[in-house]
C-alpha cells in the first residue's frame, strides 16, 4: 500500500477526540502514544484534540460535539472494553476492535481458551488463582510446563509484573510480582527461539496482515525498559525469515485476529520455536502503541504507509459494535 491510496475525506470525520492517558500501569506509554497520533492527525488537516479519560467525564465527549474517537489508550479502563462500551452507550465510532474482542484480547488466558478452541498454537500454560498459589502448588508448575517457564499477570501489558522462572525456587517471588498487579496468576511454558510480531488492519475478509517484524532484545530481554526506553533492541523489518515463514506467521496472525472477532487493526507476537520453527501466539494487542518505538507504525512504513496515513486509515475505519460491517468495510 502506497501513500496516494490512502484517499480520506478529512472534513467527513467531524471533530475527533484522541483519548489517552487513563488509569492503567500503561499511561505514560498511552501519553506518548497519543501525542503522536494527535499530531499525525492534525498534520493532515482533522480537527482533533486530546481527551484524557482520568481527568475528564466520558460524557463531556458527546457535549462537546465529538463525531468519532481515536483510542490510544493501554492496558485495563483502555483496551479490555470497558471504554468501548461506554463509547457505544455513547453512540461514538471509535478505533479498533469492540466491547466482547477488546475483553477477550485483554484477558490472555480466555484469549487462549479460544485460540486452542480454534486449533491455534500457543503455549501450554496454567492459571492460578489465590487460593491455589499454595508452596506445594507452585512447586508443582514446572513438573507440568517444564524450566524455565514464563509468570505474568493475565491483564496487563507492556511486559508489566512479568518474570521469567529458571529454577523451582524462583516461583514464589515470580507468583509475588504478578500478584501485585492482580490476584490471578498466569503460568505459561517458555519456547526458547526467536520473538516475532506481525500487525493486521481492517476488518473480516478485507483484514490483512502487515509485514512480520523481528525483535532481537538484549539478552532476551524484551522487557518495559527495553520496549519504550532504550535503544537496545534491534527491530528487523522486512522479517530476514524465509518467505515461507513469514506467510505462515501472517495466516496465523489473521486467523487469531477473526477468531477473537477483532476489528480495526491489533498487533499478534509470536515466538518461533528454535528447535523446530514452529510459531506459537503468545497474545493480540488491540490498541496497539503509537509511540516513537512502536512497531505497527514500523511495520507500516516497510509496506509503504505513512504513520500520518497510517492514523488517517484508522480513524476512518472507526465505527460502533452494531455497525462494524458497514462502517469498517467503507473504511478500506
Amino acid at each position: 500500500m502506497s501513500h496516494k491510496d490512502v484517499n480520506i475525506d478529512v472534513q467527513k470525520m467531524g471533530r475527533v477526540a484522541v483519548l489517552m492517558g487513563g488509569t492503567s500501569a500503561e499511561r505514560e506509554v498511552s501519553l506518548m502514544s497519543g501525542r503522536g497520533v494527535l499530531a499525525a492527525l492534525r498534520s493532515r488537516g482533522v480537527d482533533a484534540h486530546a481527551f484524557d479519560p482520568a481527568e475528564r467525564d466520558m460524557g463531556e465527549l458527546r457535549r462537546e460535539g465529538f463525531a468519532r474517537c481515536f483510542i490510544t489508550l493501554h492496558g485495563r479502563h483502555g483496551e479490555d472494553g470497558t471504554v468501548q462500551g461506554a463509547l457505544e452507550l455513547l453512540g461514538i465510532p471509535y478505533t479498533g476492535p469492540g466491547v466482547l474482542a477488546s475483553a477477550i484480547a485483554m484477558d490472555k488466558v480466555m484469549t487462549k481458551r479460544m485460540w486452542i478452541a480454534e486449533g491455534l498454537p500457543t503455549p501450554r500454560y496454567v492459571c492460578l488463582t489465590p487460593e491455589q498459589q499454595t508452596h506445594e502448588r507452585l512447586r508443582a508448575v514446572p513438573d507440568t510446563l517444564g524450566l524455565p517457564l514464563i509468570v505474568k499477570p493475565p491483564h496487563e501489558g507492556s511486559s508489566i509484573g512479568v518474570s521469567k522462572v529458571n529454577g523451582y525456587s524462583d516461583m514464589q517471588a515470580a507468583v509475588a510480582l504478578s500478584a501485585r498487579y492482580e490476584p490471578e496468576v498466569l503460568c505459561e511454558e517458555f519456547i526458547e527461539g526467536e520473538e516475532v510480531t506481525c500487525p493486521v488492519l481492517g476488518t473480516g475478509a478485507e483484514a490483512r496482515a502487515l509485514p512480520v517484524i523481528r525483535i532481537e532484545a538484549p539478552n532476551g530481554a524484551y522487557d518495559y525498559q527495553n520496549k519504550y526506553f532504550t535503544d537496545e533492541v534491534k527491530y528487523h523489518c522486512p522479517s530476514g525469515l524465509p518467505e515461507a515463514e513469514e506467510r505462515e506467521i501472517q495466516r496465523l496472525v489473521l486467523a487469531s485476529y477473526r477468531a477473537l472477532g477483532c476489528r480495526g487493526w491489533g498487533r499478534a507476537d509470536l515466538m518461533i520455536r528454535a528447535s523446530d520453527r514452529k510459531p506459537f501466539l503468545l497474545e493480540i494487542n488491540t490498541s496497539p502503541g503509537m509511540t516513537g518505538h512502536s512497531l505497527v507504525p514500523m511495520s507500516a512504513r516497510a509496506a509503504g504507509l505513512s504513520y500520518e496515513d497510517l492514523c488517517l486509515l484508522l480513524l476512518a475505519g472507526a465505527a460502533l459494535d452494531s455497525t462494524a460491517g458497514t462502517l469498517a468495510g467503507g473504511a478500506q
